[in-house]
């Protein structure tokens, strides 16, 4: 019994770590089955390197929470922390860097078909406000396509590690020239679903991540990216788009609404800078923190937080539990990058494996500067899924590729 459960986990292991680009509840389920098979085998649960880290980040949860106006308002956050237990329960179960391989193709693959999914939306999307008359870039904004989840963000956030992953396939992997040109294909539609998705901060974060690799790799492409950004700006929606960042339409646009939410968050750090307003208090009392020149009505848009992980994890928790999680980040990026670097100048899976999870931590980083990607269950068990499996390259960085 034991050694058939300890089979069978790394399966329900991976398989729950790729559920989440279609179902978040599949994903969870998949995540129990995975911990009652650990439970029935003779696999050891064990934690990954830096695991001090991410507990301090729950202690400061806790801690919050504690001081919080209304403890009862925050429990939805506390039961979020339970997805910390992808982390040592991928580590665990995954031991080989071959495993990790086959975990992000398949990733690429289905993230492929949400891609896919996606593009085939966006055509619908512009085909209906063709008929309607109407102007696209309007119409579209405020409801863009999903893939195969609820939301733009999310299908934005998971897409973004899903392409830089591919791109460390393509760039550092040792695949048969018939799974290359797969992988090439599923990146080429990836990147595409990112484009017509129109959002700029996983634009941002894309682009850091896949801007990183090139750079240990393949330097001379670097000099692509402003004929990549000349193929983005000649579609008219893509282009519009762009330009919002420095010009945005009041109507559409949300750079209005980060500005204000960012004074917000200022004024709640002040007020409580040690353990924050509490778990999912700035929802609740964002009016109570609005600058003395605060326009009414507000920029429109999403006050449920605050569009960027530090000043979101800071205003929400305190100063502490944000340096904390923003240390671990930074930790973990140069963990994965320093160890690749050490690897032989040659394709390895190792290498691979370390550099795309540096990548994805990378890209991580850039895009919760606009939005609190991390207070997103899908994109949060995606990411932590990386870094277990990046800490699986960590232990097999000097060991020969094998599946």
């Amino acid at each position: 019994m034991q050694q058939k459960a300890g089979r069978i986990a790394p399966f329900l292991a991976g398989a729950a770590a790729v559920a989440v680009l279609i179902s978040i509840a599949a994903s969870q389920i998949l995540l129990l089955l995975t911990l009652a098979a650990l439970v029935l085998s003779d696999i050891r649960l064990r934690p990954p390197r830096r695991w001090w880290l991410a507990a301090l980040f729950i202690a400061g949860t806790f801690a919050s929470l504690a001081f919080s106006p209304d403890i009862a308002a925050g429990r939805p956050h506390i039961r979020k922390l339970l997805l910390f237990l992808v982390l040592p329960i991928i580590y665990s179960t995954f031991r080989k860097t071959g495993q990790v391989r086959n975990l992000i193709l398949a990733w690429g693959a289905v993230g492929a078909l949400s891609a896919l999914v996606a593009v085939v939306q966006f055509a619908r999307k512009a085909l209906e406000v063709r008929e309607l008359g109407a102007d696209f870039y309007q119409s579209y904004v405020g409801e863009r396509i999903t893939g195969f989840v609820g939301h733009w963000m999310t299908f934005s956030g998971e897409a973004m590690m899903v392409l830089v992953l591919l791109a460390a396939v393509l760039l550092f992997g040792r695949e048969s020239r018939r799974l290359t040109w797969a992988a090439a294909a599923a990146w080429t539609l990836v990147a595409a679903a990112i484009v017509f998705a129109y959002t700029r901060a996983v634009w941002f974060g894309a682009a850091a991540g896949t801007l990183y690799l090139l750079w240990h790799s393949r330097r001379r492409l670097l000099w692509a990216a402003p004929a990549v950004l000349a193929v983005m700006l000649a579609i008219p929606g893509v282009r519009a788009r762009v330009i919002s960042t420095v010009s945005p339409t009041t109507r559409v646009d949300s750079n209005q609404h980060r500005l204000m939410c960012f004074e917000i968050g200022v004024n709640m750090i002040k007020a409580h800078p040690l353990t924050g307003v509490g778990p999912e208090m700035v929802a609740r009392q964002y009016r109570e923190y609005l600058p003395p020149n605060a326009p009414n009505p507000l920029p429109f848009g999403w006050y449920g937080h605050l569009h960027n992980i530090y000043v979101q994890y800071a205003a929400e928790r305190g100063l502490p539990t944000a340096t904390v999680l923003t240390a671990w980040l930074i930790v973990l990026f140069l963990d994965f990058r320093r160890a690749a670097l050490m690897l032989p100048d040659r394709r390895s899976q190792a290498k691979m494996v370390l550099h795309g999870a540096a990548a994805v931590v990378l890209a991580i980083m850039v895009e919760g500067l606009f939005e609190h990607n991390l207070g997103d269950s899908e994109i949060l068990t995606m990411f932590l899924a990386v870094v277990a499996a990046g800490n699986v390259g960590l232990d097999n960085a000097h060991k020969p590729d094998k599946g």
